[in-house]
């Protein structure tokens, strides 16, 4: 079972992200403890803050007084409402919140059903709840709780993240949609400028274009099935200061630290190039990357020239355009290398790959010494096509550094 808690300022931002997935029919009320029970029996966001009322009133200097844990049990176990009540009462006793007032939802919004508990930091003497490692102590207790319910155990390294539903343009309140989406892309993802964040966005029907100026930004705009904006655009001040423009500009920073120490490029290399041995097409190769856990996104223009290419590491959440790589995995090399596959068909599969593989590691090593940086960027040569500026700033960034060089060898 996964859990996973946060802390927050707003009761009322809480409860009001719950009652929208109530009104659309995703998420209902499973159990409540030491609250009100509304005339109607639905879910009342008046009468819980009436029930939490008497505790905020207390809470001193406390200011993240919302406690909010999602419950995710595996979809192989199959539970009825009591025992999924048991689950929860257990948890809340184990971690230090079993009397306190909480409210809990069941969320079927995502393939995996699971729980949302709400309830409060503080008790009913505006005494902060012990949260001294309450990660770990989360931790062990849905271990022990996997035993006492003979629940499926949470798999080795699998993570706390639940996937957003990509936004389809009909539906209501696209706005908090939206917001969901991008706050779950900012939360989990790492990737070090804007087009890896706007790929990762397009998974889900959004998109997002910088805005500088006297004040810099970020406009979202959501996606038709043909991947055409649709309505008015998003400010990402709508969002909050924590994922917006200056928020965005860390986090590519905090991306780039992250992968280098994780090492995520070197550890991603001989998985893309096994998979180039062993497919003869785009399809094929996507599908052996997938079969690794990583997403393959192939850009091309009009006349199905690839002059793009971004990979999605899911297990390490990362995204990185192929010009990340450096050479051997650029736009210009994977288009290449298709072509070759398609229009050599007297030549046999394998001396191809062959070719391409030595190639590859040829281009590998130059790429790495100083005295071949000529060499190394034989492969770039071919002018781009399409409108892709990261990959055609890449190409001039680094053949501006071989002339400097060249010009600066002659010189001495």
């Amino acid at each position: 079972m996964l859990a996973k808690i946060s802390s927050g300022k707003s009761v009322f931002g809480v409860l009001a992200y719950n009652k929208i997935k109530v009104d659309d029919n995703h998420a209902a009320v499973l159990y409540s403890q030491k609250m009100l029970d509304s005339p109607d029996g639905k879910f009342s966001i008046k009468d819980c803050m009436d029930s939490f009322y008497p505790y905020l009133a207390n809470k001193g200097r406390t200011e993240k007084v919302v406690f909010h844990a999602s419950l995710n049990p595996d979809p192989k176990d199959k539970l009825s409402d009591e025992q999924l009540s048991e689950i929860v009462q257990a948890y809340m006793q184990k971690l230090g919140y079993g009397n306190q007032p909480y409210i809990v939802l069941k969320h079927s919004d995502i393939k995996r059903e699971h729980l949302h508990i709400i309830s409060l930091r503080i008790d009913e003497n505006g005494k902060k709840i012990n949260d001294s490692y309450e990660v770990a102590r989360s931790m062990k207790i849905c271990k022990e709780l996997e035993q006492e319910f003979n629940l499926v155990p949470l798999k080795k390294g699998e993570r706390e993240f639940e996937y957003p539903k990509a936004i389809n343009y009909r539906d209501s309140d696209l706005k908090h949609r939206a917001s969901n989406v991008i706050r779950a892309v900012m939360a989990n993802f790492h990737f070090q400028s804007f087009g890896e964040y706007r790929t990762m966005l397009e998974h889900f029907n959004l998109t997002a274009e910088e805005v500088k100026g006297q004040h810099n930004g970020v406009l979202y705009s959501v996606l038709d099935d043909k991947g055409n904006k649709v309505g008015r655009p998003f400010k990402s001040s709508l969002f909050g200061k924590e994922v917006g423009y200056e928020a965005l500009q860390k986090h590519f920073e905090d991306s780039k630290l992250a992968i280098e120490k994780k090492n995520i490029k070197d550890n991603l290399r001989p998985i893309i190039a096994e998979a180039m041995k062993k497919a003869g097409n785009q399809k094929d190769f996507k599908k052996c990357m997938k079969e690794k856990g990583i997403g393959v996104i192939f850009r091309e223009n009009e006349q199905k020239r690839i002059y793009g290419v971004t990979f999605i590491d899911y297990q390490n959440r990362t995204v990185l355009n192929g010009s990340r790589f450096w050479k051997e995995f650029s736009a210009n090399v994977f288009n290449d290398w298709f072509n070759n596959l398609d229009k050599q068909a007297g030549e046999s599969k394998q001396n191809i790959i062959t070719n391409i593989s030595k190639q590859m590691e040829q281009t590998y090593q130059t790429a790495n010494s100083d005295s071949s940086l000529g060499s190394a960027f034989s492969l770039l040569d071919m002018p781009l096509s399409g409108n892709d500026c990261e990959e055609e700033n890449f190409v001039r960034e680094h053949e501006h550094r071989r002339k400097k060089a060249k010009k600066k060898g002659r010189s001495l």
